[in-house]
């Protein structure tokens, strides 16, 4: 579903026409290089695009224009190759509503010693070129990524590339539609908050949907359509006795298929691409979806539980930056907790909701009693999250601004069995302790509804955060209670 190969990123080299043609012919083939280079480079997901040298106001303003207008286009590499005065940069800029990433980097790797000159000196002036563009970019106190060091390290590959992942991510937010399926959970706060200010700050829309219109779509899939899904079932996953076709339960498993597909075409008709819904407002379902939605997020699909639309469109953006990537990343909470004080602990789960992306080991499908909602049981994907470096990521409406909050964590393995809790689960110590990091979430206001990644970086939600403009606060190995807290504080000044 998440295809970022479609996607655009146009490498722009400044320059100038003091040098003469001479050296502005060396800069674009320089430039030509680099940027065929990072296209042909597997592990850049985007295609990079090389465009001609800029060399005056009206060049710049151009090329920024044209990015603008070009749907396809989600960012800019911009790399000063020689000395760009900066007044020229100011009207291109000032209409560029793409995000840049700053390469500060120069042709060559090394000085050539022996033969360097006045002419080399005047061809390769990265070194203060790139602080003449950066200074505008501060003085416009325009956000934007800087990356350093040589174009071909392997480091540097590894940024641009994470840059673009965040690139499309932006892209993909600006055109999201997010269905609010029924209304939020009753008197809960941290999932509400103003959907307006959303949209002209992340670009989504959020617009609610009665039970009963995703219910019409549900009512229209035949049983040939279920039989050829309760087949991908059989052959992807390992089937509880009581749900195979001659089981007792089998029946509630064809009633999440057909939930499944109708959410499929319910969410490919009104071109959806995230979505909420709540155990409080199914009327005219015969189960809260389970199955149907792990699925849906392991195809690329936000979610956000009780009406949670923020966390919904996280999820879906960050399914985007990770597209392609080994691991997975899926709608979470903070359940429950292990104090033990040598091994402390977080249980991380939902009552149906986690994305199978994540799971490790046998996936199993199985109908168990919900205990809420008054409807029938749901089926559900059972499983264990893997071990390894991972991060919680939420978004919250603080009234006046919008505010992400990152943890990262460390994921353990799950050696006890616990027959008496059939959903999906993760565990997880966070950075930088249980103790500090709980607190410091609760400080920042953090939500219980997370976006929980094995693949993705903090500093690329925080690239996320700064291109949207929103506040980002980072809890990892370094976090200092003390230290937080006065951030919060210098926060609050900042933002108002």
């Amino acid at each position: 579903m998440i295809d970022l190969n479609r996607y655009e990123v146009w490498f722009v080299t400044g320059s100038q026409h003091l040098y003469g043609p001479e050296t502005l012919q060396e800069v674009a083939e320089h430039s030509k290089k680099i940027a065929k280079s990072y296209n042909e480079n597997k592990d850049i997901v985007v295609n990079v695009v090389w465009k001609p040298t800029v060399k005056t106001a009206e060049e710049i303003l151009q090329v920024c224009k044209e990015a603008n207008n070009t749907d396809n286009c989600v960012g800019l590499i911009a790399w000063m190759h020689t000395f760009s005065p900066a007044k020229m940069w100011i009207a291109g800029l000032q209409a560029l509503s793409k995000p840049f990433l700053h390469l500060h980097t120069q042709f060559n790797r090394d000085i050539p010693w022996d033969g360097i000159n006045m002419d080399f000196m005047n061809l390769n002036q990265s070194a203060h070129g790139g602080r003449e563009f950066g200074f505008m970019a501060s003085r416009m106190r325009m956000g934007r990524k800087v990356v350093v060091g040589h174009w071909q390290n392997d480091s540097v590959q590894k940024q641009v590339d994470a840059w673009c992942r965040v690139a499309c991510a932006v892209a993909d937010s600006k055109k999201m539609k997010v269905a609010r399926i029924g209304d939020n959970m009753r008197q809960v706060a941290v999932t509400e908050g103003n959907k307006v200010s959303a949209q002209m700050q992340f670009g989504y829309e959020v617009n609610g949907y009665g039970v009963g219109d995703l219910v019409a779509f549900v009512n229209q899939i035949t049983d040939a359509e279920v039989d050829v899904l309760i087949q991908e079932y059989t052959d992807s996953y390992t089937l509880a006795q009581k749900v195979q076709k001659d089981g007792p339960l089998h029946q509630s498993l064809r009633d999440a298929a057909k939930i499944e597909l109708g959410m499929r075409a319910f969410m490919h008709e009104g071109g959806f691409t995230a979505y909420t819904d709540t155990f409080e407002d199914l009327h005219g379902m015969k189960q809260l979806p389970g199955i149907a939605t792990q699925r849906l997020m392991a195809s690329g699909f936000g979610f956000g539980a009780e009406g949670d639309w923020k966390t919904a469109a996280l999820v879906r953006s960050m399914k985007v930056m990770a597209a392609g990537l080994d691991g997975g990343n899926s709608f979470m909470e903070d359940y429950t907790y292990h104090f033990d004080p040598s091994n402390a602990a977080v249980l991380g789960s939902h009552m149906l909701e986690i994305c199978p992306s994540i799971a490790q080991g046998e996936i199993r499908v199985e109908v168990h009693p919900l205990g809420i909602g008054g409807k029938e049981d749901p089926a559900r994907l059972v499983f264990n999250g893997g071990a390894g470096k991972a991060l919680n990521a939420s978004v919250i409406d603080m009234g006046n601004r919008f505010r992400m909050l990152v943890n990262t964590v460390n994921a353990i393995s799950i050696e006890n069995d616990m027959p008496q809790l059939p959903v999906a689960r993760v565990l997880w110590s966070p950075d930088p302790n249980l103790e500090i990091a709980a607190s410091a979430w609760i400080y920042g206001g953090g939500a219980h509804h997370t976006c929980y990644s094995e693949n993705l970086s903090a500093g690329q939600l925080e690239d996320f955060a700064d291109i949207f403009g929103i506040e980002f606060l980072l809890i990892d190995e370094k976090t200092d209670l003390y230290r937080f807290k006065q951030e919060l504080r210098w926060n609050d000044m900042a933002f108002k």
